[in-house]
């Protein structure tokens, strides 16, 4: 499995997996917050969760419309500062 880019600390790993998680944060947020990628954050979650957790978000976010912004028809705002993990 490839390094990311960006070594992240134990905090900025827990809300990475925290904002994957959540329906409503795309992927793109995740990018622009701590310049991982879409495939780097699906690395990140594979590494960080069990193998079953795993393939159930993977079958949950897989095409969902709300975590790609490009497909999303609306803007949601968030309730988080996302300048406190800005790099």
């Amino acid at each position: 499995m490839s390094i990311p880019k960006h070594t992240l600390t134990e905090s900025e790993v827990s809300r990475v997996v925290e904002m994957a998680w959540e329906d409503r944060t795309p992927f793109e947020v995740i990018e622009a917050t701590f310049g991982l990628s879409e495939s780097e954050t699906i690395k990140l979650m594979r590494r960080e969760m069990k193998a079953s957790s795993f393939r159930l978000w993977r079958k949950r976010v897989t095409g969902r419309v709300t975590k790609h912004r490009k497909l999303r028809g609306f803007d949601v705002g968030r309730g988080y500062c996302p300048t406190q993990y800005k790099r």
